[in-house]
């Protein structure tokens, strides 16, 4: 190959580069979707308002042992969800055609856990599951519609 052809596929490269980087920032507001929105109609407002939260831990352990299994094959969990925040949706209906208004706070937490133990000795403290799980939710949901 001549430098002709390595320079023309280096442009070549570059300019794809720049076209795939352009079509992106182009259409990621077109694909983005916002917590919040309200749309207005010919006839009245409809918003769609939420916050979601989840988590999900699925845990397992084995131990085999022909002594003593001290502190082993345990299973923990901490999860937490805090929503201090607030969930406000305003409306105001000019047209006279009403309102509508969907607005939720949603937390969910799952743990699965399972531990088995085996042993031909001792089993201190073993094969224990341990899941604290906390949602808390201090801000508001509030909607306001005239």
């Amino acid at each position: 190959m001549n430098k002709t052809n390595i320079h023309n596929k280096n442009k070549l490269f570059v300019a794809s580069i720049a076209i795939v980087v352009a079509l992106a920032l182009i259409a990621s507001p077109l694909v983005a979707m916002d917590d919040a929105f309200a749309t207005k109609k010919k006839k009245g407002n409809h918003a769609e308002q939420s916050i979601s939260q989840s988590q999900a831990s699925v845990q397992n352990a084995l131990c085999a042992s022909g002594g003593t299994t001290f502190l082993s094959c345990n299973n923990v969990s901490f999860q937490n969800q805090k929503n201090s925040g607030n969930n406000a949706l305003a409306q105001d209906d000019d047209d006279n055609g009403g309102n509508s208004a969907d607005q939720s706070i949603s937390q969910s937490q799952s743990s699965s856990q399972n531990s088995q133990v085996v042993s031909g000795g001792d089993t201190i403290g073993s094969g224990n599951n341990i899941n604290v799980q906390n949602q808390e939710n201090s801000g508001s949901n509030a909607a306001a519609q005239s």
